[in-house]
């Protein structure tokens, strides 16, 4: 849509052609909650584009009334790094496939789509990602927009296979950039929280479609700690699960393979065990914390065996999260894992013996990325180790975890750990200065884009900025606290 043309609409004008993609004020898409349930807001108005026109004209009324945009897919950050109060445009309309190149292993996708509809769609074309996180719930553009990782030594973040990006700026205008053509922006955007600009499409590299096969061994925390390095290349893609009531540890080692499909998996194990007769634990446990590392116990006993699959790529890759929960992950360089692990295990020792420690959940998971030159991304220049956990909210309820997840961001902070930017964190703009050499690039970038700051809403301006107060506290977008979550 042209300048001249924007110019002669009024603000009637502009509410009358955004009515058809306005969520209704009391409709159930009004209100914003995240995968994790735990951080809620609503937007003074919610939108759900459905063409670049519509996107424009959605970023021409935040401007003539002064108000913020914030751009969110799925909402599947465990932070509030989605929430607004001010104007939100959801993507998920914005989900089409473009343009598919079998011959240069290329896809041109709207950066709503979801992975999971991506799969499906590269996969008629005999094409697949050549890595991924442990879900594919999220958004192309989500994922991007936090340097979403998956795991293998060798290979890094999922945004350093992104070859361009279509991006609308927070004045209307259209951007194309890539590492040869408007590379500050390209760098920035790569892990760009929503504050460069709206993200439009997405040309991604792929790979031929693969299967993998992955062997899941349980092993002793102890033989982790003394082979850790060797464990992590011992395939392509190593992860870690770590049981801390047991000590026993699930080592998933995936390699490209040639041979049949062979899933695994029962009703009993998987669904009737494995998912409701702990979540109905972990629920008793709200109540009876010792209760927790029973459960702990049996989670550990449930897996306790060597299992061997072989499946499509994603189906490998991507695992069941279970239940909403609360969650942190921060990549630390990989040289220091080891030490870090120590100091986490001798911390959860401790309170598994105190009556009234803390009672984590499980499993802890440790996941490895190679190193990159994203501006923001966590393993900017450093083979990294990912370490995330988890405390469950069963059936939607809350558990303490404030004090189990501040005792383990001090560790990983003691190591040069970086936070995962899609989870909830304390950090602000002095030490990820100190962390991030590109930092001053990024907001130099940011500031040229968006001056006036439409796409920053409360968790950019209060960890990028340093902005304080109470409308963006870090607990603005919480829900009236549960008398568990006081610890």
């Amino acid at each position: 849509m042209a300048d001249s043309t924007l110019a002669t609409l009024s603000l009637d004008n502009i509410y009358e052609r955004l009515a058809p993609v306005t969520a209704p004020r009391y409709s159930k898409t009004a209100r914003f909650t995240n995968w994790g349930m735990s951080f809620t807001c609503t937007p003074a108005v919610v939108f759900e584009p459905e063409d670049e026109a519509q996107c424009v004209l959605i970023l021409e009324l935040a401007r003539r009334q002064g108000k913020r945009v914030r751009v969110a897919g799925i909402g599947h950050s465990p932070s509030d790094l989605a929430c607004t109060d001010e104007y939100m445009l959801r993507t998920t309309k914005l989900n089409k496939v473009l343009e598919v190149n079998t011959e240069k292993c290329y896809v041109i996708a709207q950066a709503g789509i979801v992975l999971n509809d991506l799969h499906v769609a590269l996969a008629d074309h005999n094409l697949a990602m050549s890595n991924l996180g442990s879900i594919s719930d999220q958004t192309l553009g989500g994922v991007i927009a936090t340097a979403t990782h998956g795991t293998g030594t060798k290979y890094p973040v999922l945004s350093t296979s992104v070859l361009s990006l279509t991006i609308l700026l927070a004045d209307g205008s259209r951007q194309v950039c890539s590492r040869t053509a408007n590379a500050d922006l390209f760098m920035a955007s790569l892990c760009g929280l929503g504050v460069t600009g709206l993200v439009l499409n997405v040309q991604l590299e792929v790979e031929k479609a693969f299967r993998l096969r992955e062997v899941q061994t349980p092993v002793l925390f102890d033989q982790v700690l003394k082979d850790f390095d060797k464990m992590a290349q011992a395939a392509e893609h190593v992860r870690l699960w770590w049981f801390p009531a047991t000590d026993t540890v699930v080592w998933s080692k995936a390699n490209r393979t040639e041979e049949p499909k062979k899933p695994v998996g029962s009703w009993l194990w998987d669904s009737l065990l494995g998912y409701h007769a702990i979540q109905f634990l972990l629920y008793v446990g709200r109540f009876v914390p010792r209760l927790n590392i029973t459960t702990g116990k049996f989670a550990a006993w449930l897996v306790n065996k060597e299992v061997t699959r072989v499946d499509d790529s994603y189906k490998i890759f991507n695992v069941d999260c279970r239940y909403p929960q609360h969650t942190t992950e921060w990549a630390i360089p990989q040289s220091e894992a080891v030490a870090c692990l120590r100091e986490l295990r001798a911390f959860i020792t401790k309170e598994l013996k105190d009556p009234h420690g803390v009672r984590p959940h499980f499993p802890v998971e440790i996941r490895f990325s190679a190193s990159d030159d994203i501006w923001l991304s966590p393993s900017y220049g450093k083979a990294t180790c990912w370490i995330g956990i988890v405390q469950y909210k069963p059936y939607g309820t809350n558990v303490p975890y404030r004090r189990l997840f501040r005792a383990f961001e001090d560790a990983f902070s003691a190591h040069h750990g970086r936070p995962h930017w899609a989870k909830a964190h304390r950090l602000g703009p002095s030490e990820l200065t100190t962390l991030y050499p590109h930092f001053g690039d990024f907001l130099r970038v940011m500031q040229d884009v968006d001056p006036k700051g439409v796409l920053r809403n409360p968790y950019a301006r209060r960890h990028l900025l340093g902005e304080q107060g109470e409308e963006v506290g870090r607990r603005v977008f919480k829900e009236r606290k549960d008398i568990r979550d006081v610890d």
